[in-house]
């Protein structure tokens, strides 16, 4: 077997490969003999059918399906033999079968590029430093009585985060239209929901009342025949509620499944939650530092083949997440364009870790991979259950095993370049999180 190989633009190889002619036909003649053995035919018994008869019956057949087989298992051993590794489903560009020339076919593919020496040079990561602070936990805490708050009617007029009920009408240029009335409609004032000068112009209203508001849609309001168009809504106030916070007491603690210790008890377990959230806030940021500092030192030139097929496994988790919020998928339409940048970060990434995995011969052990599944199963209501569902499938602990894994690169990288301080408050470090 004749085996040569050129290289095209960037990691683009075109391989040819040419088969004796020998080996098909011994091939061919091997085929064909078994199958004698087995075919049918009217007027002969099983085994007994003419070898000729055979060959003229299926002989074509027979010659395409173990051309096809040896273009496959010459083309494994033509990579092996050059040493190369693929990336992607390799391309026929031609084949042909001349009896005096053998076999002869070309394959054009892309391979991996060659990592080499992983780069840490000028990567400095910066460590948050950061404690929870009364005044932190008092922000929670308060949070949670505005979750658990209760509206309670007022006679006055309404002030800058009362809930008022509504009935209303809207009209643009005297003509109602979609979606123009409303009954019962709660609206918190000061939230910015409805348009610009809604709820401000509510300001000071009584439950009883009835006003005209002349306000505009905005330009780029998301009902286009609408948008940057005067409107007038007719409104009548049904009522007028003020937010009346629970105290933080025994009781209020027991609604957060706090049983014994009262309000201190709830508030050293906001804390512990909030230590939790700190450390992992921390050790995201710092990822990501170690993340963006690899990809700037180790430049490389990426296989279409695997972009393209990142780019389809992010469109179609985009069109799983949306359909799971109830997106009418009709209406979006998600172009490859748009995950572009992503992949290649995504595949650039892989590509630098796993050299380094390799390289270092990281691998996951048990216990390491048993404390990340735990960790993984914490939030749910039932983590014994989350965790025996990780182990019943393989799959799914390959992929608790991969994060396992790229987490030991992370921590090599750290190990081998300048890590310093860098003190920051709670809101500070969380705030990216929560953006996020």
């Amino acid at each position: 077997m004749q085996v040569s190989v050129q290289s095209s633009e960037g990691l683009e190889r075109r391989l040819t490969v040419i088969v004796p002619a020998e080996r098909v036909e011994t091939a061919v003649q091997e085929r064909l003999k078994s199958l004698a053995r087995r075919v049918k035919v009217d007027g002969f018994r099983p085994g007994k059918v003419p070898f000729s008869l055979v060959q003229r019956m299926y002989g074509q057949q027979v010659r395409f399906e173990v051309q096809d087989e040896v273009v496959q298992s010459s083309f494994r051993d033509a990579v092996t033999q050059q040493q190369l590794r693929l990336a992607g489903t390799p391309r026929i560009e031609s084949s042909s079968l001349e009896p005096d020339k053998g076999l002869e076919y070309t394959a054009v593919f892309e391979i991996y590029p060659e990592v080499g020496q992983v780069n840490l040079d000028n990567i400095k990561i910066e460590k948050p430093v950061a404690e929870v602070t009364e005044a932190d936990v008092a922000v929670v805490l308060e949070r949670l009585r505005k979750q658990a708050s209760e509206w309670v009617a007022v006679e006055r007029p309404a002030q800058d985060g009362d809930r008022l009920v509504l009935d209303f009408t809207g009209t643009v240029e005297g003509e109602p239209f979609a979606g123009n009335e409303g009954k019962q409609v709660p609206v918190v004032l000061g939230t910015k929901t409805f348009i610009t000068g809604f709820e401000e112009k509510l300001i000071g209203a009584k439950a009883g009342e009835e006003r005209t508001l002349d306000l505009q849609f905005p330009e780029e309001y998301h009902a286009t025949e609408l948008a940057g168009k005067p409107v007038q809504f007719a409104i009548k106030v049904i009522s007028v509620s003020e937010s009346k916070l629970p105290e933080v007491n025994d009781e209020f603690a027991q609604a957060y499944g706090i049983t014994e210790g009262g309000a201190d008890a709830l508030r050293a377990e906001i804390r512990g939650n909030m230590q939790r959230e700190m450390e992992q806030a921390a050790k995201r940021k710092i990822k990501q530092q170690v993340l963006d500092g690899l990809l700037q030192a180790n430049p490389l030139t990426l296989p279409h083949a695997l972009v393209d097929d990142e780019i389809g496994q992010l469109m179609q988790q985009a069109r799983d997440d949306l359909a799971a919020r109830g997106a009418q998928m009709a209406n979006i339409n998600l172009q490859p364009g748009m995950f572009d940048e992503h992949a290649r970060r995504r595949v650039a990434l892989g590509l630098i870790l796993a050299e380094i995995i390799r390289k270092n011969a990281f691998k996951a052990q048990p216990e390491n991979l048993r404390a990340a599944v735990e960790a993984a199963a914490s939030s749910y209501e039932s983590p014994a259950e989350v965790i025996n569902w990780y182990y019943a499938d393989r799959r799914r602990l390959a992929g608790v095993e991969a994060l396992v894994l790229e987490d030991q690169a992370v921590d090599w990288v750290l190990q081998n370049v300048a890590v310093s301080d860098a003190p920051i408050t709670f809101e500070a470090l969380m705030q990216p999180a929560q953006q996020g």
